[in-house]
């Protein structure tokens, strides 16, 4: 899975933060603040992803100080950093009534604080943040895992689901949904809405929440999307498909960064635990990987292992059932997949295939696969495989070969590798001669031999491209 994105920084932990000395003077006091920008251009707003804390010293604030707010706010951002000296004395009258009416919160920045001091502080607290949610994520994976393997697993992966994310998760089935997992269980929850619920755990959640999740649960089940996310009533929806019709759904009354990681892992964990045919090994393999285990370790043997990237079909398990595997990830731009058999072409779908792999090199099969796929996609070809990067990933072996005996036809063994020698070199006659234990002049002498009989010119650097790629191609004379 992949790891949660990076947490927010609050502005009240900048406000606490005493070295940097920050006051708050208008609009909100809080925010939630996800990068940096400095900037004293009178619109910066262009150059704004979103949830910046914008500092400036006012140089070009200009008399329309409504329309510089406006504009942030428009832009998405969080704040406004204003620093007090050189420019201005003080935090401008109008552009703190700007603030205040348009909510953006506004901040003095003292003027023994740089801006600078400002970023780091944002950069280090939002690292601490991101290393805490890393570690409740794999605190929740490990406990997760260890859940599935209890006599009444998907009750107790639900119920530890549940618990980390402070909320109600559900393994149902929408009603119309096929899937043996409709008789999985009893039925639970408050009156009709709740039909399709085989298991439940968690706080209760009410109608309207019930007849939302329905909602959602009914474009995953139907395969139009993997994951599917919503508001009902100040809560947090969200709904993974699990396979087999049946579907995970969460109700929370709030949503963490890394919460979403989590409940991936909690979605492919019932979709092994729920399918129709056992996983076996590869289930056991992922467990282990789950509870810490290493690559190596968890998928128990040497491989070869192929890593697919996948995309255009609309059931992901069933791709993961075409292919041979459970070890399927369904988030993301692409269907992630792992599989000991070569994988083949498979109909609606454009797959990326890496080079065979064994367990200790699964991340650069990874991106193989992720290379490979966007080959297959520019060239509209149901499947492409990781070739050797570069030029030599352009022209098959055979090819290759073919055009460099053409090339190289005229040139002797001993020519060749003067030839190598000397582009290897850069075209330097004494490094060349010493390599090739010769005289320089006689590397002179058969460079200018090669040159004329292939009649090319050997200063011209496409040519020496050229000749490299073939002698690096041709067999050994």
């Amino acid at each position: 899975m992949e790891a949660p994105p990076t947490p927010p920084v609050p502005l009240a932990a900048l406000l606490a933060d005493r070295e940097l000395g920050l006051r708050h003077l208008a609009g909100p006091a809080e925010a939630d603040v996800h990068g940096v920008h400095a900037s004293e251009m009178a619109d910066p707003s262009p150059y704004l992803l979103g949830g910046e804390l914008l500092l400036t010293a006012g140089a070009e604030l200009g008399a329309d100080p409504d329309g510089y707010v406006s504009r942030l706010v428009a832009a998405g951002a969080a704040a406004l950093g204003f620093g007090v000296a050189p420019v201005h004395e003080e935090v401008p009258e109008a552009l703190a009534a700007a603030c205040a009416r348009y909510g953006l919160p506004l901040l003095e920045v003292p003027p023994p604080t740089p801006f600078t001091a400002v970023a780091r502080s944002v950069w280090r607290l939002m690292a601490q943040a991101r290393t805490r949610e890393l570690r409740r994520v794999a605190e929740v994976q490990q406990s997760l895992a260890a859940a599935a393997a209890r006599p009444d697993p998907v009750a107790a992966v639900l119920a530890r689901l549940a618990a980390s994310l402070g909320g109600w998760a559900a393994l149902l089935i929408p009603p119309g949904a096929a899937g043996p997992g409709a008789a999985a269980g009893p039925l639970e929850g408050p009156g009709p809405a709740a039909a399709g619920i085989v298991r439940a755990a968690g706080a209760g959640v009410g109608e309207e929440v019930l007849g939302a999740v329905r909602v959602l649960a009914r474009r995953v089940a139907g395969g139009a999307a993997a994951t599917a996310t919503d508001a009902a009533g100040g809560t947090h929806l969200a709904v993974y498909a699990v396979g087999g019709g049946r579907v995970l759904a969460l109700a929370t009354p709030a949503r963490a960064p890394g919460d979403h990681t989590i409940a991936s892992i909690a979605a492919v964990l019932l979709t092994l635990i729920t399918a129709e045919r056992p996983a076996g090994a590869e289930a056991a393999a992922l467990a282990r990987l789950l509870l810490g285990g290493s690559a190596a370790g968890a998928l128990g043997g040497p491989g070869p292992w192929y890593a697919v990237h996948a995309r255009g079909g609309a059931d992901p398990q069933a791709l993961a059932a075409a292919l041979g595997t459970v070890l399927l990830d369904p988030e993301g731009p692409a269907v992630r997949l792992l599989t000991d058999r070569e994988p083949a072409p498979q109909p609606g779908w454009r797959l990326g295939v890496s080079a065979p792999a064994g367990p200790d090199a699964l991340p650069t099969a990874d991106a193989q696969a992720r290379r490979a796929l966007d080959r297959a996609e520019a060239a509209r070809t149901p499947l492409a495989r990781h070739t050797e990067p570069g030029l030599a990933g352009l022209v098959g072996a055979a090819e290759a070969r073919a055009h460099a005996e053409a090339l190289l036809g005229p040139l002797s063994p001993a020519l060749r590798d003067t030839l190598r020698a000397w582009l290897a070199h850069h075209g330097s006659w004494d490094r060349s001669a010493a390599a090739l234990g010769v005289h320089r002049n006689t590397v002179r002498q058969r460079i200018a031999r090669a040159a004329a009989l292939l009649g090319l010119d050997l200063d011209d650097p496409d040519t020496r491209m050229e000749l490299w790629f073939a002698l690096t191609r041709a067999p050994e004379a």
